[in-house]
């Protein structure tokens, strides 16, 4: 009797033991988090240069920005599927035009990719190739009414320090593989043939800007060019002459990216 006691009181002991890892099991269980729609900012600060995230290198530290770093947190804003739309703060008065054509490229292959809104908005200044990036994709752009932007425009800067070096004592002489390998040498003057080969380049790059201001902008290229003589222009004037579309700062633009991006009200600001 005290047997079958002893066999039955282990068998429910058992049984509660097998439950109760259940249960425990069922509260171990991985918990699926929700992440929210939210908008992606990307910060464009500072002087912008082509190459790779400076972070990456301690040679290339710089006070401004790189492509290599904006292009990164494009590509990483494509891939987040809880990012329904993107923001470039813009405060920066330009940099290099290769630059700004590397990060356009980008911009654009997220726009095709994503199908998501895009809105631009701009701080003190956005001019030069900042503009460039600013209205190569966007869907709206914002500025403040004392905004600097525009400054549509290339230049090519040239210094001749042929004078100065004869006052000091310095004389520079050099082998060259052909008549143009030495242009722009600063310690001599450029000649004629140099200035027209330059000058094509510069022309070529201009051309480009202006067409990607005309397509993003919706305006013709001869409007275009009458605003393009490398002046720079307020926000206000800028939006009377249809270089941006809304004045406001930066949280207008962001309410208007979730408004594009059809989020709710509250969204997660992800600063990127």
């Amino acid at each position: 009797m005290l047997k079958k006691i002893f066999i039955s009181a282990v068998l429910i002991l058992a049984v509660l033991s097998f439950v109760v890892s259940l249960l425990k099991g069922n509260n171990n269980a991985e918990k699926t988090v929700t992440v929210p729609d939210r908008v992606a900012v990307i910060n464009i600060s500072g002087t912008i240069i082509s190459g790779a995230d400076s972070k990456d290198n301690i040679f290339s530290q710089t006070n401004g920005v790189t492509s290599g770093s904006i292009m990164k947190q494009i590509r990483e804003a494509a891939a987040d599927d809880s990012v329904k739309a993107l923001v470039l703060r813009i405060d920066s008065g330009g940099g290099s035009a290769t630059a700004a054509e590397e990060v356009g490229r980008e911009l654009k292959r997220f726009k095709e990719k994503t199908k998501k809104p895009i809105v631009a908005t701009i701080g003190n200044t956005g001019a030069s190739a900042a503009y460039w990036i600013a209205v190569c994709a966007s869907d709206k752009v914002y500025a403040n009414a004392t905004t600097l932007t525009g400054s549509i425009g290339v230049y090519m800067p040239y210094m001749n320090t042929e004078e100065l070096f004869k006052k000091i004592g310095i004389t520079s002489n050099k082998i060259k593989s052909g008549p143009y390998k030495d242009i722009m040498s600063s310690d001599r003057p450029m000649t004629p043939e140099e200035q027209a080969i330059l000058q094509n380049i510069v022309n070529e790059i201009y051309e480009q800007f202006v067409t990607t201001v005309a397509v993003g902008r919706k305006m013709e290229e001869s409007k275009v060019k009458s605003l393009a003589d490398g002046r720079v222009y307020t926000g206000l004037q800028a939006k009377n002459l249809g270089l941006v579309d809304e004045i406001g700062d930066y949280y207008d633009a962001l309410a208007a990216a979730g408004e594009l991006g059809k989020i709710k009200p509250g969204a997660t600001d992800c600063r990127r």
